[in-house]
């Protein structure tokens, strides 16, 4: 069972990104926040903490930051009717502590405004983890070796941003790229205002 992958990014899209360890290149499915985290690290080292799920007819990895996050994607796993696309989805949509906090407080309506969960699926989510998802740690440990911290100034505006349009129906990765673009040409923008400008580019 692979814990973690460290080597060089390859290649990095808003859903998976390359990691080249020891001459092989391992195609790693990642959200958001890692994507954002990942954008200004091509062809440096990183090291991403993986979960393999493993299929007759697939084999497929998926990478996060921390321990943490992926201790999240394992218990969204457990709920009845979530796969692993869909809890991918979730953790796009909102921060890992965004989902924490969602799910601890029992706020079914916004997880029902993620694309593809409906009203039922994310009142499971509530009633199966409710009880459990307050344990889970979300400490920065190990997040990407070659960085010593994200920034952050920028980081929440984007994840607000990104949520509020994904919220609205936009497909994530779109949002992501059109934010992306406004906070390189308007680091100090607020929420609202990248928003605003996002609608116009989507």
């Amino acid at each position: 069972m692979i814990d973690y992958i460290k080597g060089l990014l390859t290649d990095l899209n808003p859903t998976y990104a390359v990691v080249e360890a020891a001459g092989v290149g391992y195609e790693v499915n990642i959200a958001l926040p890692a994507y954002s985290a990942l954008t200004e690290q091509q062809n440096k080292e990183v090291r991403l903490f993986i979960s393999e799920i493993i299929r007759e007819d697939t084999h497929d990895l998926f990478g996060f930051l921390t321990k943490g996050e992926r201790q999240l994607f394992l218990m969204l796993l457990t709920v009845s009717g979530i796969g692993a696309n869909t809890a991918r989805m979730i953790l796009s949509a909102y921060s890992a502590a965004e989902v924490r906090q969602i799910v601890a407080t029992g706020n079914a309506r916004a997880l029902s405004q993620v694309k593809g969960l409906g009203p039922k699926t994310a009142q499971r989510i509530i009633v199966d983890l409710k009880d459990k998802i307050l344990k889970v740690d979300l400490g920065q440990q190990g997040v990407i070796d070659a960085v010593e911290s994200v920034a952050t100034v920028d980081n929440e505006v984007k994840t607000e941003a990104v949520s509020a349009l994904t919220m609205l129906g936009f497909a994530a990765a779109a949002s992501a790229k059109a934010v992306d673009k406004i906070l390189q040409q308007m680091p100090d923008a607020k929420v609202e205002q990248v928003i605003r400008m996002a609608l116009k580019m989507l």
